[in-house]
């Protein structure tokens, strides 16, 4: 008979445990992710994110049928908007502006307040939600944007919550700071308890022990306000990215409305938060609505709030300016300016007189020749100007030896130009320095346009010549 095998000692149990479970840790790591699995009739459920759906899907359903049944009081109607403010400024001072941005510093007793009605809001903690939103500007409107626009706006707006993520996929983003933060890290460790206590028992409490009104307040204060600021902040990720102007910039799709600001609690100057998310502000100017903006300054006169950072204005103006530049320079692109100077063909002076002579209507300003053949009968001053000026040097006669013509007037004749006279107002020697980028040179747009200013036509002359053929 054989000899049964030696028991195995308690060290190389616990080794081969080991070995087991890091052998285990390694296949699932090399498991492919749901999402990069597609969906079928067999698995489309386990692409879904059940807990996410159950709190902003289910829950909201309950709510409604509840509501059916549970009349609406005056004071639960009260608290509930009134709750529904302060759980939203959980999330748009609180979870955004402070924790995602810093961009104002709290006390122990607001952060602790804050960390209380936003976590009231169920929208993750405070490190979860700052953790994606700072991938979300880092890598805005990318792959690696966890609810990018690009993504459609619905996927933006829910989807992304109720669709599971990779988070490799997701940008990476430093939270250290986060991590140092015992209330954050309080809150985050206890998140469920804070969600259940803030998010349904408190308001239920306050409007049961106040007014005896249980139902309504689980109803109406909890569920359903619950609901109302979890799609109100969903707006800025989907709204505030598709619906309004760019007044800062226009590479990628934040954007600033008033409607989105009038549902986020301010968030909805978004163009401008993008450019500068270290502001305290999302609306500068005093007539946009930015109750966010209004409760954190006022938090500083009660010493609650300090170091309030605000991005210096000239820059932020200077951010408005090239935009409104981009916007002028396309404008600018769609506009017919007449050939380039450099692209037009050089023609000797006698070259230009005997074509006159051949019936060609070529008038000579500054330098450069415009046929107005077609343009004699619709001329403001009439046939017999103009047919002066053909086969001359008409600079003086444009440009107040006859008429002072308007920049609407050099505007048009730029449409006329056909060539350039050798050495007409030193044109080739202008072409040379063009052609060299030299300082005379005019400004080129973002098109790669030369910009042609009102009054610097080339046609335009400063000071009418005294002695021309024409005059």
């Amino acid at each position: 008979m054989s000899a049964a095998p030696a028991p195995m000692s308690a060290a190389d149990a616990a080794t081969a445990a080991y070995e087991l479970r890091k052998a285990n840790a390694i296949a699932r790591a090399n498991r492919p992710h749901i999402t990069d699995q597609p969906m079928t009739a067999k698995n489309w459920w386990k692409h879904l994110n059940l807990l996410n759906i159950y709190l902003i899907v289910i829950i909201p359903l309950m709510g409604l049928y509840g509501a059916w049944y549970t009349p609406l009081q005056k004071w639960t109607l009260i608290w509930s908007v009134v709750y529904y403010f302060n759980t939203g400024l959980g999330i748009t001072a609180g979870y955004h502006r402070l924790w995602a941005h810093s961009s104002y510093s709290a006390s122990l007793p607001l952060k602790i307040y804050l960390a209380a009605v936003g976590g009231g809001a169920v929208e993750g903690s405070v490190r979860w939600w700052s953790r994606d939103h700072r991938a979300h500007h880092r890598y805005t409107d990318t792959d690696k944007d966890p609810y990018s626009v690009r993504k459609g706006l619905l996927y933006s707006h829910i989807g992304w919550m109720v669709m599971k993520q990779n988070p490799k996929r997701i940008g990476r983003t430093d939270i250290s700071d986060l991590n140092d933060d015992p209330v954050v890290v309080w809150q985050h460790k206890h998140y469920l308890w804070v969600v259940a206590f803030m998010g349904l028992i408190f308001p239920t409490i306050v409007a049961g022990l106040g007014w005896g009104d249980w139902k309504g307040g689980f109803i109406y204060a909890g569920i359903l306000r619950i609901f109302f600021v979890q799609q109100a902040t969903f707006c800025v990720n989907s709204l505030a990215h598709w619906l309004g102007d760019q007044p800062f910039d226009d590479r990628n799709s934040p954007r600033d409305h008033v409607i989105t600001a009038l549902v986020t609690l301010g968030e909805g100057y978004h163009n401008f938060h993008h450019e500068f998310p270290s502001d305290y502000r999302n609306a500068i100017e005093w007539h946009q609505y930015d109750p966010t903006k209004w409760a954190i300054w006022t938090w500083k006169q009660l010493g609650l709030a300090y170091n309030l950072k605000q991005f210096r204005a000239n820059e932020i103006e200077k951010g408005r300016i090239q935009q409104l530049q981009k916007k002028i320079d396309r404008k600018r692109a769609t506009l017919d300016w007449g050939v380039p100077l450099e692209q037009l063909p050089v023609m000797e002076f006698d070259d230009f007189q005997e074509e006159c002579k051949n019936g060609r209507a070529l008038i000579l300003i500054a330098g450069v020749v415009h046929d107005v053949t077609s343009f004699i009968k619709e001329h403001p001053g009439g046939k017999a100007l103009i047919n002066s000026g053909i086969g001359k040097d008409a600079t003086a006669i444009f440009n107040g030896g006859v008429y002072q013509h308007s920049n609407a007037a050099h505007n048009l004749l730029s449409n006329f130009r056909v060539a350039v006279v050798r050495g007409g107002c030193e044109v080739e020697i202008w072409k040379r320095a063009a052609g060299e980028n030299k300082d005379s040179v005019s400004a080129i747009d973002s098109t790669g346009q030369r910009i042609v200013r009102a009054g610097q036509q080339v046609t335009k002359v400063a000071e009418p010549l005294v002695a021309a053929p024409a005059s």
